[in-house]
């Protein structure tokens, strides 16, 4: 139960939250291409190691990250650089298959010889971890944007109960993008349309990181 003197605060978090959450992003971009790869089950385990990510950030935050960056600022520069570089990698490599491989490098299970795919859940939950720990946005949010939202005089378990909110908004959202992109995995039985996406996949990868650190 929210106090009514919290519950304005908690809807304003809420509305900016959502808005946060729907905006594609990276994490988007490699649950899509994910999901298209392997399946639903493929782009739920990304966004579970996105969630993962989510939740080993709000903690990491809740026990006292803000002190370390305020006795080492450079360490924010180095956040930022090591997700950018991060971004860029995985948008080079989405290019360099988009222009090698006919498919893109996106095998579907119906494709012959699709048992050399990248199927193994492993991976996937690996890339939903990695997009997030690296991510500037996500540790800004909870260093910056969370804190914001907690008014005076709220209990010591109020951010706790925001961290909670973002994180399964977030993981439903995900989940929401590889549940529609299963369906529509039939309009990408040409190869090409597989290349064209892991091209602009790579694109907005680089877009992104380019964004990050300029």
């Amino acid at each position: 139960m929210i106090a009514p003197g919290l519950g304005a605060s908690y809807f304003a978090y809420l509305t900016f939250t959502f808005i946060l959450v729907v905006t594609p992003g990276s994490t988007t971009a490699v649950v899509v291409r994910n999901t298209l790869e392997g399946g639903r089950r493929a782009g739920y385990v990304t966004a579970a190691g996105a969630a993962l990510a989510n939740c080993t950030i709000a903690i990491a935050c809740g026990l006292g990250l803000a002190v370390l960056l305020a006795y080492w600022p450079g360490s924010v520069d180095a956040i930022r650089i090591g997700g950018a570089a991060f971004l860029a990698w995985l948008g080079l490599a989405s290019l360099w298959r988009a222009w090698l491989q006919p498919d893109g490098g996106i095998r579907l299970s119906t494709d012959p010889g699709a048992a050399a795919a990248r199927l193994h859940l492993g991976a996937y939950l690996g890339d939903g971890l990695a997009i997030n720990l690296l991510s500037p946005v996500i540790i800004s949010f909870y260093l910056s944007v969370v804190p914001s939202f907690i008014p005076a005089g709220a209990s010591r378990f109020y951010y706790s109960m925001l961290a909670a909110t973002h994180v399964s908004m977030a993981f439903f959202c995900h989940s929401m993008w590889a549940t529609a992109l299963d369906a529509m995995r039939r309009w990408f039985v040409a190869p090409w349309t597989r290349r064209v996406l892991q091209g602009a996949t790579g694109v907005a990868l680089i877009v992104l990181a380019s964004r990050i650190l300029l």
